[in-house]
């Protein structure tokens, strides 16, 4: 009878680890934890709780054995990739921390990951969508946009900020977003440049729309498969490339459907704004990437920190060895930033590291490619797609390269 008692306890104990582990993967998940770093940080829990595990992640599936080879268990979820949440991620990671020094239960571990993951967002989304709004302006200067430009780029980025809140409040189909978002932003451009003030239509369509651009996806893809996560990076890397594609065909039809008002694109744009501006919009960018983010005003300093080292890094580079070295350079310092903070702070690395990559991934280069097929203007097609790809493995291999000369305190 007491071997009995002792067989359940013993097999409830497992079972509790079992859910405890597959908590962590679906929230490590829904917090935007690429592969790499989700299957090690799922392998130091269960090496920590003694169970004996594999994990395997792609962006739509995770796969979990848990148990040896007499009794093992294989759990399997459907699952979506989530966008990087910057807060809840410090909290798991906090949670984690007071569970490895024994400060918290396996029971009180699991109530703080409910409680973080049920958790309203940092911000209201009035507040996220000014900082889209923001964003897209500070880019639009970064391109070298004019204050027409700036402007025209901010009120895109309010627009496709309703776009996605109706997309997500009337639950319609996943991949109608990018088509959508394009469509709307392309028009708005067209009938500011026919009807109101001649501007650069394609640099603010671009500048609008750099939310939604999925550049950073595709160096995530790239550094996937770099390390040997070949089904998710090839996953997310098609992904990403899908997403880009839409959103380009939504662009395109907005060219088509205001075919009879186009106007030439001037060769600059009208009323350029002084040299400073780009600089406080080098600042003030970060900023904005913290919101979408969802880091609170303490990951602030640190946020914009990084993302600076990195534009400057890059620019300085880039403009004595070209563009390439200038993106393996940015994110060399980006990387190296990031870890020196993660080790010092014992916080993850990805707190400032996604925000930093931000204005360094190839996005906007694969959207002017895709938009010179659409004009028949292959060959410059070919060349964009390729500085886009050139431009990417350059990132994955400053990021490399950074953890290889820094490495991080924590996994994530």
């Amino acid at each position: 009878m007491g071997s009995d008692n002792t067989t359940a306890s013993s097999k409830e104990e497992t079972r509790r680890k079992h859910e405890f582990l597959i908590k962590v993967g679906l929230n490590l998940h829904r917090f935007g934890t690429p592969s790499h770093r989700l299957e090690r940080v799922m392998t130091e829990v269960a090496a920590l709780l003694e169970v004996e595990g594999t994990f395997l992640y792609t962006p739509t599936a995770l796969v979990m054995a848990m148990g040896s080879k007499s009794d093992e268990v294989t759990y399997l979820r459907r699952v979506d990739s989530g966008a990087v949440d910057v807060d809840k991620l410090i909290r798991f990671d906090e949670t984690l921390e007071h569970l490895e020094a024994s400060e918290i239960t396996l029971e009180e571990a699991s109530q703080a990951f409910d409680a973080i993951a049920d958790a309203p967002p940092v911000y209201p989304s009035w507040v996220t969508m000014l900082a889209c709004c923001v964003s897209c302006a500070a880019v639009a200067a970064l391109f070298g946009g004019g204050l027409y430009e700036v402007m025209l780029s901010a009120a895109i980025g309010l627009l496709v900020s309703f776009v996605e809140i109706a997309h997500r409040r009337w639950n319609l189909e996943r991949g109608i977003l990018e088509p959508l978002a394009g469509l709307v932003a392309s028009l708005a451009a067209l009938a500011t440049a026919n009807f109101i003030v001649p501007i650069d239509d394609r640099l603010a369509t671009l500048a609008g729309l750099i939310i939604l651009i999925p550049g950073l996806g595709i160096t995530i893809g790239l550094t996937e498969l770099a390390v040997g996560h070949l089904s998710a990076g090839v996953a997310r890397l098609a992904g990403a490339c899908v997403s880009l594609l839409t959103l380009t065909i939504g662009v395109a039809i907005g060219w088509r459907v205001a075919a009879a008002a186009w106007r030439d694109i001037p060769d600059t744009p009208t009323w350029p704004i002084d040299a400073g501006w780009q600089w406080l919009a080098m600042v003030v960018a970060p900023m904005t990437f913290a919101v979408v983010f969802r880091a609170r005003w303490a990951q602030w300093p640190v946020i914009v920190g990084v993302t600076v080292c990195g534009f400057l890094a890059s620019r300085f580079a880039g403009s004595q060895f070209g563009s390439e070295v200038g993106a393996f350079f940015g994110a060399l310092a980006v990387g190296i930033t990031s870890n020196i903070y993660a080790r010092v702070r014992n916080r993850p690395a990805l707190v400032p590291l996604t925000p930093g990559l931000i204005v360094l991934v190839p996005g906007s280069v694969g959207f002017r490619s895709l938009t010179a097929f659409v004009d028949h203007e292959t060959i410059v097609g070919i060349d964009s797609a390729f500085t886009m790809l050139i431009v990417a493995a350059a990132l994955v291999g400053g990021i490399l390269a950074a953890n290889a000369l820094v490495p991080p305190k924590r996994v994530l």
